[in-house]
């Protein structure tokens, strides 16, 4: 279903659990901005198993086809049975190799000044998920096995992507993330290309590199050391939660999902079954999400208004949901959000 208005046409999927209360905010929040997408809406997740029996319907498939951007809310993802993760699902069909996961301090709190760029391998690695169990006895699940696979093209690919961002938006230090100590051949394989790309930046952007779990413990210790961290797949998703944990929750964490023929951009937090249609939902990643939305499709001044106006509501006007210590509802923050924007506007 798409709006009659002349912006990019692009695929909006509202999600599961407060999916389509952060989806709608941010819709509305985009109207406020002149309405610079025209939006094709489908389902997935648990909701796509109640429209269409399917939790990745041939539909939404469709549409991400023609418009090659999208912008979803979160889904559900069983744990430990039921279908397989949309979202990696999504990412494989596409093709998205590179996930962007930027941490920027908005609300000063435990860690101030956190300005770190998160690049992650998004369809190699553990998340390919070739699975099996072993039979031992009378026990048919007794040893599981998982395979992971690591390409060196598909190293090189998102080696040369967070370099190439590097440049773009005069990051200086690149550190890749490995744990070639232990996973010689999975891991290797990535630090072993991403050094290879790193020659070509030479003089243009510093690298150096971190056995993961140093990593994990040098971002708590001092985070200002980093400024771009190059991660394999599962690296990547535990390190990008710590990121946001640095600038106060997933309720400030975008995603942003790329590669050559398509994008989808996503809230990195899940669908918060628990607090859906309580209306006290953090519609704000999925904000920032429509923020790396706009710097994609060559829209940046967009971007800045939005951003600019996210950071004045939270902290000027000092309206806030639940989760960043207010009592504003979902309604509350995205009507004062809108507010500044018409008032930037006039």
């Amino acid at each position: 279903m798409a709006s009659a208005n002349n912006g990019i046409p692009a695929t909006l999927i509202p999600g599961d659990g407060i999916g389509p209360e952060v989806t709608k905010a941010t819709v509305e929040v985009l109207q406020a901005l002149g309405s610079p997408f025209e939006w094709e809406t489908h389902s997935a997740g648990m909701a796509g198993i109640e429209a269409a029996g399917d939790p990745l319907p041939a539909a939404t498939l469709d549409s991400i086809r023609r418009t090659r951007l999208a912008l979803k809310g979160p889904l559900t993802t069983p744990v430990g049975g039921g279908f397989r993760s949309v979202n990696v699902r999504l990412r494989e069909e596409f093709k998205l190799y590179a996930n962007l996961r930027p941490a920027k301090t908005i609300i000063p709190g435990r860690y101030e000044n956190i300005d770190i760029v998160l690049v992650r391998e998004n369809i190699e690695g553990l998340y390919v998920a070739h699975e099996h169990f072993i039979p031992v006895g009378a026990d048919p699940r007794a040893v599981a096995v998982s395979t992971g696979v690591n390409t060196r093209d598909g190293c090189r690919r998102i080696a040369r992507f967070a370099f190439e961002y590097a440049v773009k938006n005069g990051r200086k230090k690149i550190t890749i993330v490995h744990k070639a100590n232990v996973l010689k051949a999975l891991t290797g394989i990535f630090l072993e290309a991403a050094r290879e790309v790193a020659k070509e930046y030479e003089g243009r952007v510093e690298v150096d590199d971190r056995i993961v779990d140093a990593c994990a413990m040098q971002l708590v210790l001092n985070p200002w050391q980093f400024d771009m961290l190059l991660c394999t797949n599962l690296f990547g998703d535990i390190l990008s939660d710590e990121l946001a944990g640095l600038v106060g929750g997933l309720g400030l964490a975008p995603g942003a999902n790329i590669g050559e023929h398509g994008a989808i951009f996503e809230a990195v937090h899940g669908s918060a079954p628990d607090i859906a249609g309580k209306g006290v939902a953090n519609p704000v990643s999925l904000l920032l999400a429509a923020g790396l939305m706009l710097d994609h499709v060559g829209k940046p001044e967009l971007a800045v208004r939005l951003r600019t106006a996210i950071q004045a509501t939270l902290l000027e006007d000092n309206v806030r949901t639940r989760d960043l210590g207010g009592s504003a509802s979902t309604v509350e923050f995205t009507a004062a959000l809108i507010k500044r924007l018409n008032a930037s506007a006039a």
